[in-house]
């Protein structure tokens, strides 16, 4: 396993929308595990494989307090979604430090392939919920800070920019 390099926003490889895995082989159960310790070591609770600079349908959370229930999506799908919406405040690996609230459905159903290939289906609430939307999102080419108000895009690029000059 190998520690991968996550993408900080605004990068604009970031904005690139993944493309599904056409099949589940050894090369992506290692991007699996690679992935997996990254997110571990960010310390984070999920992370797209967007962000490590690999545009393929592939995402791994762990919501858990023990950070010994990883779950993985590949090719994931909401196909449902509560109409019921709420505001959960949300942080990003791509973009360090910052945290804001963004609305999103309240429960969400989703279908994904796991790292042996197999299909299955998972309703989703609270942080697990938010954390799949969220995370779907990268493979779309967003980051959380585009559902904020354009005042705050520019200052979270500022930020960012900032500490990008000071690494």
């Amino acid at each position: 396993m190998a520690l991968l390099n996550i993408l900080n926003y605004p990068d604009k490889r970031l904005n690139k929308v993944a493309k599904p895995v056409a099949v589940v082989d050894d090369r992506i159960r290692k991007l699996v595990a690679d992935m997996a310790e990254t997110m571990y070591a960010a310390p984070g609770v999920g992370l797209a494989a967007t962000q490590v600079d690999v545009h393929e349908r592939v995402i791994v959370i762990d919501v858990s307090d023990t950070h010994d229930q990883l779950m993985v999506f590949i090719n994931p799908e909401i196909v449902w979604a509560s109409e019921v919406k709420k505001e959960w405040e949300e942080g990003c690996l791509s973009v360090p430090g910052i945290y804001d609230f963004v609305e999103r459905p309240d429960k969400v159903r989703v279908k994904a392939l796991n790292e042996k290939g197999e299909t299955f289906e998972l309703d989703c609430d609270d942080l697990l919920a938010v954390c799949i939307q969220h995370e779907m999102d990268h493979l779309a080419g967003h980051v959380f800070v585009e559902y904020l108000s354009s005042l705050k895009q520019t200052r979270i690029r500022g930020k960012m920019k900032k500490l990008e000059k000071a690494l």
